[in-house]
């Protein structure tokens, strides 16, 4: 991210000049605090860093299948590129229950609601993905903290939720924010799920059997432990797989990663070309008139605190106070790094903002909402010129190009959900009752062995007999049955599941299967194909339709 520079006259140039000479004298006078390095991240004695717990880590962080329908890991919504945030962030509706208004939220898509047996549930959003509450924070600087969460819920102790042990005396924050995303049932998991299932499910499964590109790292120790058990045994001295030792290797990778190649750190360190003499500019606002450094304390860049910013009225999301139960708490979030700010996608812990611009803003008019605002939020009446030099030190100042372009420590496997989709969906569908056509949500991969794909009719006539076709073969393009839209071949005939679809009414109905897939290598990379048929008097033909779904044996 590279911020453009306004053309100037002659006077207004040699003005600037001078101004910036004078910046660099006074930075060069700035207390050692000011230019101190972002040390090794720290970490507690119970779990020390060792390279075998790190890439066990990295290899779980970016695992699909430790998800309920293998279609999230943890890196899903905390990439490098995007600043350790999640670069598809959603749209929600707020505490109004509406859409397009002031309190919308943006978060993380997870997954669908769906019960312990992988049938699909109405949610607030219908069948759609859930949209987590708050925005994903930054992945790659929270072994620096001794709390985490935008409301500092994950604690410095950690209790293993296995076993209410306590695993972690001080220092467990990291440990204490990974265990709870992965048994969400709006993040990652069916409603109801246990650690338990997670743990059984590992000792099963080919680690990153759904990811492709994995990085050198990741395939050496693949190519050498090629099961969870032997990479566990290979961390910790034996293949038991359990709950805390999920958690301390995620949490080990986790504290390998220290964005300290900014352009800051290298001026920090030394050298007085590494950032320009705009972004020194902006620094010397950030540390003295912009008052940035009061909260965003370097080499953090943020002082782990909580702070009510007046982004957004208490009453939208109490923040800190759902934590500690103190009304004297509403409204405030933790102070988040600045580090890689300039790649995320969006801002604040409800995304409102979209652009470092819009938070600099905030700060000159010192905050929109005044109820229990901090007293450090005052308003800060910076020039056009001075906010171009702060936005230009924030947004590439503080950028470590290694997490830019996710190389080196940063480097990933490419997910699953990040190529072609398969299952996808072919073929236009046919409508039913109120002119509503039904649908098919195929989105679980087709993975030999997995014994919970699933399909799903939604938007079907509550109360209908369904049948769901799967066929070897596509229909040809433009086919039809009795003026029904066709997708799935008749000869040899499919395979027919009888369905009944829940609900009551036109496009209220829905019924999910679910199918054990066979382990089986002669079917890989085989096709099938399938399409549903909901009974409909007021469809055409007595039958309304959904697309078709191709799925290609994984």
């Amino acid at each position: 991210m590279t911020i453009a520079r306004r053309p100037r006259s002659r006077v207004a140039r040699i003005a600037r000049w001078c101004a910036t000479v004078a910046v660099v004298a006074a930075l060069s006078t700035l207390a050692p605090a000011a230019r101190a390095q972002l040390g090794p991240p720290p970490a507690p004695p119970e779990n020390p860093i060792t390279a075998e717990k790190a890439v066990l880590g990295k290899i779980l962080f970016w695992d699909e299948q430790l998800s309920s329908d293998r279609t999230m890991a943890c890196g899903s919504c905390h990439q490098p590129h995007a600043g350790g945030s999640d670069p598809a962030t959603f749209r929600s509706a707020g505490r109004d229950g509406q859409l397009f208004t002031r309190d919308d939220r943006f978060g993380s898509p997870g997954v669908r609601l769906a019960d312990a047996s992988g049938s699909y549930l109405r949610s607030a959003v219908g069948f759609e993905r859930q949209v987590t509450d708050r925005l994903a924070t930054e992945f790659m600087a929270a072994a620096y903290f001794d709390e985490l969460f935008w409301d500092g819920r994950a604690r410095s102790r950690f209790v293993d939720p296995a076993t209410g042990k306590v695993a972690i005396a001080s220092g467990g924050a990291l440990e204490s924010q990974l265990v709870g995303p992965p048994v969400s049932s709006v993040e990652m998991s069916h409603a109801g799920r246990v650690w338990s299932e997670i743990e059984a499910l590992l000792g099963e499964v080919e680690p990153l059997a759904l990811a492709s590109d994995w990085p050198t790292d990741v395939a050496a120790a693949l190519a050498r432990d090629p099961t969870y058990p032997d990479l566990f045994r290979r961390a910790f001295g034996d293949a038991a797989i359990t709950t805390e030792r999920i958690a301390f290797a995620i949490a080990t990778y986790e504290r390998t990663l220290a964005p300290r190649k900014t352009p800051w750190d290298l001026w920090s360190a030394g050298n007085p070309l590494a950032l320009t003499a705009a972004q020194q500019r902006g620094f010397a606002l950030f540390q003295g008139k912009g008052r940035c450094a009061m909260c965003h304390t370097p080499p953090l860049f943020s002082d782990g605190g909580f702070h009510a910013i007046g982004g957004s009225p208490w009453q939208d999301d109490a923040g800190r106070a759902k934590v500690t139960g103190r009304f004297a708490d509403r409204g405030r979030f933790k102070t988040p790094t600045l580090r890689n700010a300039g790649l995320r996608p969006r801002f604040l812990h409800d995304g409102r903002f979209e652009t470092l611009q819009q938070v600099i803003d905030l700060y000159v008019r010192g905050g929109d909402f005044r109820d229990n605002l901090d007293v450090l939020m005052v308003p800060v009446p910076l020039t056009a010129d001075e906010q171009q030099d702060l936005l230009d030190f924030l947004a590439n100042g503080l950028t470590d190009p290694d997490v830019a372009t996710a190389s080196g420590l940063y480097a990933r496997p490419t997910l699953h959900a990040e190529r072609a989709p398969n299952p996808s969906l072919y073929g236009a569908p046919g409508a039913g009752s109120g002119g509503i056509a039904p649908r098919l949500i195929a989105q679980t991969p087709p993975q030999l062995g997995h014994a919970t794909f699933r399909l799903a009719v939604v938007d079907g006539l509550g109360g209908a007999a369904a049948l769901l076709a799967l066929a070897y073969y596509p229909a040809p393009p433009g086919s039809d049955l009795n003026g029904i839209p066709l997708h799935v071949a008749c000869d040899p005939l499919p395979y027919l599941v009888p369905l009944t679809l829940s609900g009551s009414g036109a496009g209220a109905g829905d019924a999910t299967f679910v199918l054990p897939l066979a382990d089986d290598p002669a079917l890989l990379g085989e096709s099938w194909y399938a399409q549903a048929f909901v009974a409909d008097p007021a469809a055409q033909g007595g039958w309304s339709a959904t697309a078709g779904a191709k799925c290609v044996f994984e």
